[in-house]
């Protein structure tokens, strides 16, 4: 039965010790929310309490805070006092937050701090005893000093279970520096649970050892849980601060404001952070050169910066010397020094100046691209950059662009050259003005140019032994072109530019075109050596040019041109240039003759126009003029001449009275135009013989054609079957040819007062040719042209593009007629609608038809004109009625030998 309380009493443990791993399962796996460490009632400072996960609740936390200023949180959770801290309740509670700067998150953890002081256990006769609190078996903080001297082992801490008190406890541990590296380091007395530290310990190589402590009977049997055991190794300020670099490095411009950045220097320190063992501070020991001192270190960022002015041009580089110590400076804390270069950036702070303020030179008149002087300026900026370079400039004194200024790279020097030449004669002394600056601005806003440094230079131009000097370079003399040979005129004149003199200058000809003159050697005047014409050919606007050359005693020439203006004296009577005139008398009776005088328009017209002949010719009763203008008259003929050439002699007189005949071949021509007669007129023995031209061949074809067309109709009408008589369609422009515009050559199509045309429309695909015509007085005689059948319409020949209408006939002018084959013909002013037109040919074609075809019994012949319609383009067959043409064009040579009287068919077509 004595057996049974000691079993419940370990029944009643193994539930307490599962019931408090549960808890502890749950504050793990309840991180965020609240950690319970267990502590006793007093607290030293510095010392360590307990170990919260801090990863479990806030993987990515870069800034931790305790709510409590008497603990601190590192970074690994531990949490460690920061003052001695008496608990005066059992319980005492702060707050770790946890935060993320980037992404603004937040976290916080509630920790509590538990003191049990006693523990209860309950006796067989349910009498409640007072027992001993267990105080040793917890996570008591333990520290030991890194680098002890010892003697070793050395006690640390005693860790006790209260079971002790009934059963028989072994003590062991476990963990890094006991069966893990360093191995050994720590050991635990079995049976007193007394902890040693067998040797030293470096804190920078191990900074704590987190143990397991095991209580166990002797069978193995584990009445505690494991305990985990922190050992602390407390730091001792035994690293110096380290400089990042041994020697830094800065650079600052010149003139920079006071309290400027120049650097900034880092240290470490491998002791342990947060403690004055790693506070560090920066100071400068000592400054080269000394005086002035110029810099400032901030003495916990390291932080370099301007405490005055600098001036490169003063010192130009500084040393620094800087130290870093630990223990915030104080006097027994640890340093090490480094070495800071400043160097100090150049500005443009100063102003080239001049060496001089005057300068004096000269140069000879007509040089060019020649050096004349070299200025130099003196400049305090860095050598050879841009706040030393030069540029200079010229501010007065080259207003006619005879100088520039440019600088030498190697010497900084300004460089004057003349790069027009100067002139003795006309200016022996010259003052400049110029002035320099650097390349790269000012530091300071000034753009007066009181600011920049000026100097004068005089340029004496020295005299030159020169040529003559031909000026100006075209020289004008007047003579009259009727002068007689030998007349004298002042010449071309050249000056020696020094004395303004033409003394002991030569002159000679290099060009005359065709030796008019002579000019004097020694006075350069001319005299005319042939009669002068200004109507002669070569000279333009009345001007004749002869080139001058002049020289000196030396030798030195100049060559100038001398315009002789010839005066005009009225010495040519107008004359007609055209003297051939055919007058085509079919289609006029007059001729245009225009006159021309080659004199001055002041000796020309206006011109009177006259006939000349004796009492016993016929010149005035076959001849007359009327003026038109002042250059034209019309010769018109009287009594109608025969055809034939005559000579008809007209005077023309300007309007000072000179005159000229001449004599005019005017051919009185059976033709419609000039040129089909011009070129039919063959002379032999003082007569013009005539021939035919194309075109008249052309209507003697088509007379011939309507001809046979006519008769072989009557022939087929006497023989023919009646047929009813049908009227012409009434849809014309479908089924009859109509006058037509056209932009292509075509036949010869002359349009009349009253309507009436002839035309010759082509085939553009099928070659097939047909022709239209109507009724055309002429002489009282009424001419009929059969339409012809088929399906040839004037959309056969649009192909082109081309839109024809009878506004083809309409306004005065040259026409184009066919729009297959061209020609150009005169067309009447006046044109009468497409009505008035209709109206006029459809009664009379159909009258005359019906006469012509009609047989015994009044019906139409079977090849009448019959109606159709038009299918959108012309047939392959062509026409196959009785009035059909031949279309070949073969065998058609004897139209080259037909006589003039054939040409009636042509004249019917042309308005008189």
């Amino acid at each position: 039965m004595a057996a049974a309380p000691a079993t419940r009493s370990q029944s009643a443990a193994l539930c307490r010790q599962l019931l408090l791993t549960l808890t502890i399962l749950i504050s793990a796996c309840d991180a965020c929310k609240k950690v319970t460490l267990p502590v006793p009632s007093k607290l030293d400072a510095e010392r360590l309490v307990g170990r919260v996960n801090l990863k479990k609740c806030f993987k990515s936390a870069n800034l931790i805070h305790s709510s409590d200023p008497d603990f601190q949180i590192l970074e690994d959770g531990s949490v460690y006092t920061t003052n001695a801290i008496l608990l005066s309740s059992e319980k005492r509670n702060f707050t770790i937050s946890l935060s993320n700067t980037e992404t603004q998150e937040e976290k916080k953890i509630l920790v509590l701090l538990e003191h049990q002081t006693k523990v209860l256990k309950q006796s067989d006769s349910k009498e409640t005893v007072l027992r001993r609190a267990k105080r040793r078996w917890a996570p008591i903080p333990c520290s030991m000093m890194e680098n002890h001297l010892g003697p070793f082992p050395l006690f640390l801490e005693q860790i006790e279970s209260d079971t002790a008190q009934n059963y028989t406890i072994y003590y062991s541990i476990r963990g890094p520096g006991v069966d893990e590296e360093p191995l050994n380091l720590f050991s635990v007395d079995r049976d007193t649970g007394k902890l040693y530290c067998n040797r030293s310990v470096d804190r920078e190589q191990y900074e704590s050892f987190e143990l397991i402590a095991l209580a166990t009977t002797p069978d193995g049997y584990s009445l505690e849980r494991p305990l985990n055991l922190i050992i602390k190794v407390e730091d001792e300020n035994d690293n110096f601060p380290i400089f990042t670099e041994t020697t830094y490095i800065f650079t600052i411009a010149e003139h920079s404001r006071v309290g400027s950045t120049v650097g900034q220097v880092y240290a470490t320190d491998k002791d342990e952070p947060g403690t004055l063992h790693t506070l560090l501070k920066y100071s400068i020991l000592e400054q080269l050169p000394a005086s002035p001192t110029v810099f400032f270190m901030h003495s916990s960022t390291g932080v370099i910066t301007t405490s005055s002015q600098l001036d490169r041009e003063v010192i130009d580089k500084y040393q620094l010397k800087i130290k870093v110590q630990d223990m915030n400076g104080q006097h027994f804390g640890l340093f090490t020094t480094a070495t800071c270069i400043i160097q100090i950036e150049d500005v443009n702070d100063h102003l080239p100046t001049f060496t001089r303020t005057s300068y004096e030179t000269s140069v000879e008149e007509n040089q060019v691209d020649v050096e004349i002087l070299r200025v130099s300026v003196e400049d305090k900026d860095l050598f050879n950059t841009s706040n030393w370079r030069a540029n200079y400039t010229i501010l007065k004194g080259n207003e006619n662009g005879n100088f520039k200024i440019v600088t030498d790279p190697k010497t900084n020097e300004g460089v004057l050259y003349v790069v027009k030449p100067l002139n003795y004669e006309e200016r022996r002394q010259l003052t400049l003005q110029i002035g320099v600056v650097n390349e790269a601005p000012y530091f300071r806003d000034i753009t007066s140019r009181s600011a920049m440094s000026t100097a004068t230079v005089i340029v004496n131009v020295k005299d030159q032994d020169e040529g003559p000097e031909c000026t100006p370079p075209v020289q004008i003399v007047r003579i009259q072109e009727s002068a007689p040979v030998g007349t004298k005129s002042s010449g071309y004149k050249a000056y020696d530019p020094e004395t303004k003199s033409s003394s002991g200058i030569r002159y000679k000809k290099l060009n005359d075109p065709k030796g008019w003159i002579t000019v004097d050697e020694y006075t350069g005047s001319i005299t005319t050596f042939r009669s002068l014409d200004r109507e002669a050919e070569s000279i333009t606007n009345g001007i004749y040019n002869v080139t001058i050359l002049a020289s000196d005693i030396g030798g030195r020439t100049c060559t100038g041109t001398l315009g002789i203006i010839l005066e005009d004296v009225n010495d040519n009577g107008p004359l007609i240039p055209k003297q051939t005139v055919v007058i085509c008398k079919t289609v006029m009776s007059s001729a245009v003759l225009v006159a021309f005088d080659p004199d001055d328009p002041i000796n020309g017209p206006p011109f009177s126009f006259s006939l000349e002949g004796d009492s016993d010719s016929n010149i005035h009763t076959m001849w007359r003029l009327t003026a038109i203008n002042d250059t034209a008259a019309r010769l018109l003929y009287q009594n109608d001449p025969p055809f034939g050439p005559y000579i008809v002699p007209v005077r023309v007189t300007d309007k000072h009275g000179l005159s000229h005949v001449t004599s005019l071949d005017v051919i009185i021509c059976d033709c419609v135009t000039e040129n089909d007669c011009t070129l039919r007129v063959v002379p032999a023995a003082g007569k013009a013989e005539m021939k035919l031209g194309p075109w008249a061949i052309l209507a003697i074809l088509l007379g011939i054609a309507l001809l046979c067309c006519i008769l072989f109709t009557l022939v087929c009408t006497t023989s023919g079957a009646a047929k009813k008589q049908k009227e012409l369609p009434e849809d014309l422009a479908q089924q009859n040819l109509i006058i037509s515009n056209t932009e292509a050559p075509g036949d010869d199509k002359v349009c009349y007062a009253n309507g009436f045309t002839t035309n010759a429309v082509c085939s553009s695909n099928q070659g097939v040719c047909g022709t239209m015509g109507s009724g055309v007085k002429n002489g009282g005689q009424e001419i009929i042209e059969m339409v012809k059948e088929g399906h040839q319409t004037l959309e056969s020949c649009q192909g082109a593009g081309h839109h024809h209408t009878l506004e083809s006939c309409k306004g005065g002018g040259q026409r184009p007629l066919d729009p297959c084959r061209g020609g150009y013909v005169e067309t009447d002013s006046y044109r009468h609608a497409y009505s008035e037109w209709r109206n006029f040919t459809q009664p009379r074609l159909g009258e005359k038809v019906q006469l012509c075809n009609q047989g015994d019994n009044h019906k139409h012949a079977e090849d009448y004109i019959l109606k159709y319609n038009y299918e959108g383009k012309g047939s392959m067959a062509g026409s196959v009625g009785c009035c059909s043409e031949r279309q070949e064009e073969d065998g058609l040579e004897f139209l080259d030998h037909l006589e003039p009287k054939f040409r009636t068919l042509a004249e019917v077509c042309v308005k008189r």
